[in-house]
């Protein structure tokens, strides 16, 4: 490779490289082709971002101005003028490899740090030191890890160092590329990123349950993406083919694969999980769940904080309190399942003084247990290998002599014998399902073929439980229902409520700095929980749905979703929108 070549890989963008297929020179690609070019913006004054400049973009005309303005090469800009990394392997100021993965120093005073290590030692030890040599410091600017990261990685290349073939390097600069993507989703708490790649690339992202347009991209980028997020992943199916359904995991506790350790995800994300699946007319879909680390990182099992109020925190402990028997945790995708149940598995541990064997069985592991033995169930790539590897695991777990088993998920018939077989064998286990309801897990387990009997036993059925996650209303712009008398929705309040509480009941404001002008801040648990008696499962077990609720809500105090969001929204917590949302029009007539 001629040094003419090594200085088009460091001006071509990923998106050129990709199209032409080798270095070929970009004179003859269309002047008006729209380019995604990686670069190193700020998005504040004190911190930048890598984001790739998008094709089009879903924001305001000030933001586009303002994207415009900003469009030069920030890698560029920073050694410009002869200007180097002091802080590189190489470099004029020796550090260690831990202190070169949290900050970088240039010639010309300009320091960074990564934003989770500023109080870190090596990071006050480090500044100290350049200051008493009279180095050039400036006062440091907090950016991600994956930023710096980036720059030592632009150095390299940069002196002339480059090993890499022109593929190579594309798709390392795509994988820089898939991290900012991930990086500017993190900031954001986004729980999914759907990338859909036709004629452009769409990216949307999940937030707070619902999907927003985030950034939109040429299509050849988006084919590029996906391919390096595939790349990037280390677990499972992750060899990326285009016309096939498939998955992978990514996990934050190891770097980009390929990158050599250069690139590793954001310090919050435990972990990523990718579901491809090809669309009609040559279309591209790609999924990505976002897995963070606990917003509880003293691991005290706070289901709190989650939104139980204390009704629902008394059931969770008499659950708990049970040695034997089955938990089941039920609801929709993004409902909360695995949080709630991580939680509560923490409680356990604590509240028996850590002096039982919790073995967990999960597809794989989402989230960290202190004190429980985590099984993963990584090595199948189709659902039949999944489900025999997941039955071997049950199994295995059986044998291991557990005192409590975390299952996560029941998701076959074998899968459901195994955890009944350790339920009626003198074993607490909890897991979860997918199901509409608390009481519509006896339905969804007779269908899936669960002998009646079990099912109407009370010491194997012990707690029945089922959750939404609900927006909470920010409390800085929040505008009171009676402001709203003539609208529809106040009127179906009234029917419902009367009077009562109304004056208490808030609506989504219009936005303010605190909630980023969304109008919401965060979501919260709504749960309702079953603790079953044989006559409630016999009758659910006949399909008497109607009496079993009746029988639930009179004589055992039960009290159902609605009921449970409607107490949330007269706290001025949730908002009537959201609860018609997930419930219905508040003046039906319930369905039950």
């Amino acid at each position: 490779m001629t040094e003419e070549d090594v200085k088009k890989i460091q001006t071509l963008s990923s998106a050129q490289l990709a199209s032409s297929g080798a270095l070929k020179a970009s004179s003859s690609q269309n002047a008006n082709t729209p380019q995604a070019k990686p670069s190193l913006k700020p998005e504040k004054a004190e911190a930048a971002t890598l984001t790739p400049p998008p094709v089009k973009k879903s924001s305001n005309i000030e933001e586009e101005k303002s994207e415009k303005k900003d469009e030069g090469n920030i890698f560029q800009n920073l050694f410009a003028n002869g200007n180097k990394v002091l802080t590189a392997e190489n470099g004029d100021l020796s550090v260690n490899s831990e202190t070169r993965r949290m900050l970088v120093l240039f010639s010309d005073g300009t320091y960074l740090i990564d934003e989770a290590h500023r109080f870190d030692g090596n990071v006050l030890n480090f500044t100290a030191i350049a200051k008493r040599r009279k180095l050039v410091i400036h006062t440091p600017k907090y950016v991600s890890a994956q930023e710096i990261s980036a720059i030592y990685a632009y150095a390299t290349r940069g002196a002339g160092e480059i090993k890499m073939s022109a593929k190579e390097s594309v798709d390392y600069q795509m994988q820089i590329d898939f991290l900012s993507v991930i990086n500017r989703a993190a900031a954001k708490k986004v729980s999914d990123i759907h990338v859909i790649v036709a004629d452009s690339t769409l990216i949307m992202f999940r937030v707070n349950g619902m999907m927003e347009r985030e950034l939109e991209y040429s299509q050849e980028w988006g084919e590029a993406f996906v391919r390096a997020a595939f790349a990037s992943a280390d677990i499972s199916d992750a060899n990326y083919a285009q016309n096939e359904f498939q998955g992978a995991q990514k996990l934050g506790s190891t770097p980009l694969r390929g990158t050599d350790g250069k690139l590793t995800l954001p310090h919050n994300v435990l972990a990523i999980r990718l579901q491809f699946n090809p669309v009609a007319f040559g279309s591209q879909y790609l999924v990505m769940r976002l897995l963070y680390a606990d917003d509880n990182p003293n691991g005290n099992g706070d289901l709190k904080s989650l939104g139980l109020g204390e009704r629902e925190l008394n059931l969770f402990y008499r659950l708990r309190a049970t040695a034997v028997g089955l938990n089941i945790v039920a609801g929709p995708t993004g409902s909360g399942k695995s949080t709630t149940l991580q939680r509560n598995m923490i409680k356990l541990i604590q509240e028996r003084n850590g002096e039982i064997n919790v073995i967990t069985v999960e597809d794989p592991p989402e989230y960290p247990i202190p004190g429980a033995r985590q099984m993963p169930v990584t090595n199948a790539n189709t659902e039949e290998e999944k489900d025999e590897e997941f039955t071997k695991a049950l199994s295995a777990a059986l044998r291991s002599d557990p005192d409590v088993m975390m299952v996560g998920e029941i998701r076959s018939l074998s899968a459901a014998d195994l955890v009944f077989k350790g339920a009626l064998s003198g074993h607490s286990v909890w897991s979860t399902l997918h199901a509409n309801s608390a009481p519509a897990i006896i339905t969804r387990l007779r269908d899936m073929g669960v002998q009646p009997y079990m099912l109407n036993d009370p010491e194997i059925m012990k707690g029945l439980i089922s959750q939404r996650l609900f927006r909470k209303i920010c409390p800085y712009c929040r505008i009171s229902i009676k402001e709203r008398m003539n609208d529809p929705s106040f009127q179906r309040l009234k029917t419902a409520l009367g009077d009562y509480g109304i004056e208490n009941t808030y609506l989504r404001g219009p936005g303010c700095k605190y909630c980023g002008h969304k109008g919401v801040i965060g979501r919260m648990s709504v749960p309702e929980i079953i603790i079953p008696d044989a006559h409630f499962l016999q009758l659910m077990v006949n399909g008497d749905t109607k009496n079993a609720i009746d029988y639930w809500v009179s004589e055992l105090d039960g009290r159902p979703l609605r009921e449970a969001a409607i107490e949330r929204m007269l706290k001025g917590y949730i908002d009537l929108d959201e609860i018609e949302r997930w419930c219905g029009l508040l003046d039906q007539r319930p369905i039950y």
